[in-house]
């Protein structure tokens, strides 16, 4: 189980993110969500290990991580926001890189690299380097690098970013296989509808503190809301979605 305990996040006394607390049990999903500025990237970026946290801690299976934390990131798969890659690698090479730097065997990780490009469609592109690749293809060769070594623990911050409506459709897939062998899986999306059909579990962040976590149903249940949406909006939205539209459609005439 992974667990958050009072993380809090801040820059020159200015609270980016407040005693926040919730856990990722095995075989898991649980959605992540937040408004822009919300604390929601940098919560993931505490649990991977990026961003030391101001105060608080983050367990796993029950030891705090801190102690160990090579050991844990061994045990963690990461998929962050921006689709940063070495843009003089390969997709191929990219992922040899990552598999090395873990310690997979060179034929596993031969025939896991095979496996992961056929699978997301990139065995045409393997060998072309990453700076000539569409924002999706780079989004599925950081999704292949989490999966590469059978992580226990993933977490998944923004992955649907550039993907196409088929890999969406794989990815929702793919988050309810790994939840059935026994992943902890943290999904961090905009969206809403994706997460609702994707997650048995939601936390909604809004300006750096926890308003809920709680089952979808249930939320939507206590907050007499037909879809997690319209859940979200109530909790986290500060403006009214539809004004706003308004607004912008009428400044358009402005004389």
């Amino acid at each position: 189980m992974l667990e958050a305990r009072l993380l809090t996040k801040r820059y020159d006394r200015f609270p980016a993110v407040e005693s926040v607390s919730f856990q990722v049990r095995r075989g898991e999903v649980v959605g992540y969500l937040g408004p822009n500025g919300s604390g929601k990237s940098t919560t993931v970026k505490m649990l991977a290990g990026l961003l030391p946290p101001t105060s608080g801690a983050v367990f796993f299976d029950g030891e705090d991580v801190a102690r160990d934390p090579i050991g844990f990131k061994r045990r963690l798969g990461y998929v962050p926001e921006e689709a940063h890659l070495y843009g003089h690698l390969s997709g191929e090479e990219y992922l040899k890189l990552v598999g090395r730097l873990r310690g997979i065997a060179e034929k596993t990780l031969a025939r896991r690299i095979d496996a992961l490009l056929s699978l997301f469609s990139l065995s045409r592109d393997r060998h072309a380097s990453a700076a000539s690749y569409s924002k999706g293809m780079r989004q599925k060769i950081l999704i292949s690098a989490a999966l590469l070594h059978d992580p226990e623990v993933l977490l998944f911050d923004e992955p649907l970013s550039g993907l196409d409506v088929t890999s969406g459709l794989v990815f929702r897939h793919l988050l309810a296989l790994l939840a059935a062998r026994g992943k902890a899986v943290l999904y961090g999306s905009h969206v809403l509808p994706e997460v609702e059909k994707s997650c048995t579990s939601v936390v909604i962040l809004h300006k750096g503190r926890v308003v809920a976590n709680d089952s979808v149903t249930r939320l939507m249940d206590l907050m007499r809301s037909p879809s997690l949406e319209d859940v979200f909006t109530q909790l986290a939205v500060a403006d009214d979605p539809v004004v706003t539209a308004r607004g912008l459609v009428d400044a358009m005439s402005l004389a």
